[in-house]
């Protein structure tokens, strides 16, 4: 698909948006101060400004509804600067969440927050090490929920908690305050110096959905998608990044650019590089359509994203040479940041699990 006028001017918007105020270096300076929150408040703040916040909102709750498609081309900008910001977790994830399956009352509440920047919100869905929503152990019972959480993006800063939970049949979201009597969280960092939390409900009071169920896959298929964007991102600045070093950097006399074996390379990363975003950019298009087929292209789309950021992140740091070792040189921080956001939502077994699935396999 092309992107149309509209799509085009926010992607060049959000591009310089991002290189001026979340860049690389950016992530640098959070990572050694040990910041509080986590995350580049001044940055946030201009993306409220700029109401990418509210990108997935309604307009009636303050927002621009933008769509998917918009949103994935925000994450392509976050991706290629690593800018460090609660998108992910408030603007996608709690805001589709809520938009889908919330009660009026619910979303009269939370969703203009979103879009004005004066609310964090987490999903807290995964319960170990891999991304299994299936397999839940927390329970909702009673109108209260009990269980154990890892990996919850932005989790010590969210002002609500968005709770995967089990009542013996279904599993759905449900609302939680966490600061609720019962709730303990504690922070996490992960590879690629983003925020998690690690968050134990010990029968605290929660609130359900109109349709918590909706609202959970709703969300899980925006991340995985908006996901698939960033990490297209990622990649296509990695390679833009190392290709622009094969073309200066010597060795035996002569521009390490000119040895075929790294040549071939290249091309088969700028191949990948290519297939990830459009098929990111496709899955996005299919789910702000209802496409029937929305979920297959999605596991599809994260599933390759997840494998070519990785990809691209490893070829970068090797063809850098011992520079691309160094914590002093910035190529080392998207291969992190390949590794935990590959992992996010699914990692690339998981999708072509589903993928399979959902054909039949």
């Amino acid at each position: 698909m092309r992107l149309n006028d509209e799509q085009q001017m926010l992607q060049d918007s959000v591009a310089r948006l991002m290189a001026d105020k979340g860049p690389v270096s950016r992530l640098r300076e959070l990572r050694d101060s040990r910041d509080e929150k986590g995350y580049d408040q001044p940055l946030w703040q201009a993306m409220v400004e700029a109401g990418l916040t509210g990108i997935l909102v309604p307009e009636e709750q303050g927002g621009i509804a933008f769509g998917l498609v918009g949103a994935g081309l925000v994450a392509q900008e976050i991706g290629r600067n690593l800018s460090v910001t609660p998108f992910l977790s408030t603007a996608v994830l709690g805001a589709t969440a809520l938009s889908t399956g919330a009660t009026a009352e619910q979303q009269s509440k939370w969703l203009p927050a979103i879009a004005e920047g004066t609310a964090l919100v987490a999903l807290a869905v995964d319960e170990g090490a891999k991304h299994r929503p299936d397999s839940l152990n927390t329970r909702y019972e009673g109108g209260k929920i009990s269980g154990d959480k890892l990996l919850v993006l932005d989790g010590h800063v969210a002002d609500l908690l968005l709770v995967a939970a089990t009542d013996g049949s279904d599993s759905a979201l449900y609302l939680v305050d966490p600061k609720a009597s019962g709730v303990t969280i504690e922070r996490t960092i992960m590879a690629d110096n983003r925020n998690a939390a690690r968050i134990q409900f010990d029968n605290v009071e929660a609130e359900p959905m109109a349709d918590g169920a909706a609202a959970l896959q709703a969300a899980l298929r925006a991340g995985r998608a908006v996901l698939a964007a960033e990490l297209a991102g990622l990649s296509r600045e990695v390679f833009e990044r190392t290709l622009g070093y094969l073309k200066e950097r010597k060795q035996f006399g002569r521009l390490i650019g000119t040895f075929q074996a790294l040549q071939h390379r290249a091309a088969q990363l700028m191949i990948d590089v290519t297939m990830t975003e459009a098929l990111a950019l496709q899955a996005l298009d299919a789910c702000d359509n209802n496409a029937d087929d929305a979920d297959a292209q999605v596991f599809a789309a994260k599933g390759k994203a997840a494998r070519t950021a990785l990809l691209a992140g490893q070829e970068g740091v090797q063809m850098h040479g011992g520079i691309g070792m160094t914590d002093e040189f910035d190529i080392g921080f998207f291969l992190k940041r390949a590794r935990a956001g590959g992992e996010t939502l699914g990692d690339a077994n998981f999708c072509a699990d589903r993928f399979a699935t959902l054909g039949g396999y």
